[in-house]
């Protein structure tokens, strides 16, 4: 039976990605064990947050730091003061919240399938495409948030990892007017200190000459290890495809599959389907004296 197209995969890791997640994340039976019972502890010892400690739910937290609980309950830490910090926005946020943002304006898009190393990729038009008086930066960041929610319900992308393409394709002032230090502070924030996924690979693709201003805004909040993942393309898609083989891109980005004609109103109801999973992480955070 085909699978419907943007249906989350919610099947437990094969045999391959269960090697895969041996050799990359010391996911093997003993650790994890030795780790859940380890960050178990720690959470029972530390009353300033909440996670739900379900196996389920430590291991989401112990992949991205592979099972080391000390490094796991970091992690929970910082995703709590992260979620504080930045509560006007993500407090109780839920789909239905950025609903027109996802279905009527195509910025935010995931491709159907994965890439050809079974990473998820997720494609952001913030060129041309994105008028900011109509979907502002707070309103982008709030969907970023909300698609790696949905990608936490996905063993497979917890382990495989996410890749993103920033397609700056028709970029203008008045998309540069809009990305702001505070944004950049915000988005680097997050992925950096308090994003629970893989990213593997940031592809800048189709950027004009004028995003050297852009540029100049986010490069000041970028670390080491985020620095060395993103990659620079301009209009040369030979480039991209010693990072992400044709035969698993669009023809948008000079692959072999047919031109993207799908967006976020296609996926949207795939993320509204599980509504209950992210008010379960919303529930995670800080406890409120």
């Amino acid at each position: 039976m085909e699978v419907q197209p943007f249906t989350l995969d919610l099947s437990p890791p094969n045999e391959l990605t269960k090697a895969q997640a041996a050799k990359e994340l010391r996911e093997t039976p003993e650790i994890v064990k030795e780790a859940l019972e380890e960050l178990r502890k720690l959470l029972e010892n530390d009353d300033t947050i909440y996670f739900k400690n379900t196996d389920e739910v430590l291991i989401m937290y112990l992949r991205p730091v592979k099972f080391y609980a000390k490094s796991a309950h970091t992690l929970m830490k910082q995703i709590a003061a992260f979620k504080q910090k930045h509560k006007d926005l993500l407090d109780n946020l839920l789909p239905i919240d950025e609903k027109q943002a996802f279905t009527e304006y195509n910025i935010v898009n995931v491709l159907k399938d994965r890439d050809h190393k079974g990473r998820r990729v997720l494609i952001v038009k913030c060129g041309g495409n994105w008028d900011p008086s109509k979907v502002t930066t707070d309103q982008i960041f709030r969907m970023f948030y909300l698609i790696h929610e949905a990608a936490l319900l996905e063993e497979e992308t917890q382990i495989k990892g996410v890749v993103v393409i920033m397609d700056y394709d028709g970029l203008g002032m008045k998309q540069v007017r809009a990305l702001t230090p505070a944004f950049s502070m915000k988005l680097l924030g997050f992925i950096q200190e308090a994003m629970p996924l893989r990213l593997k690979e940031v592809h800048m693709v189709k950027q004009p000459f004028i995003f050297k201003m852009v540029w100049q805004i986010f490069k000041p909040f970028i670390g080491e290890k985020l620095k060395n993942r993103i990659h620079f393309h301009g209009s040369d898609m030979s480039s991209l495809h010693k990072f992400m083989e044709p035969s698993h891109l669009p023809k948008d980005y000079g692959g072999l599959l047919p031109a993207i004609d799908y967006s976020g109103d296609d996926w949207y109801p795939c993320i509204e389907s599980h509504v209950e999973h992210i008010k379960m992480l919303n529930s995670f955070g800080l406890v409120k004296k």
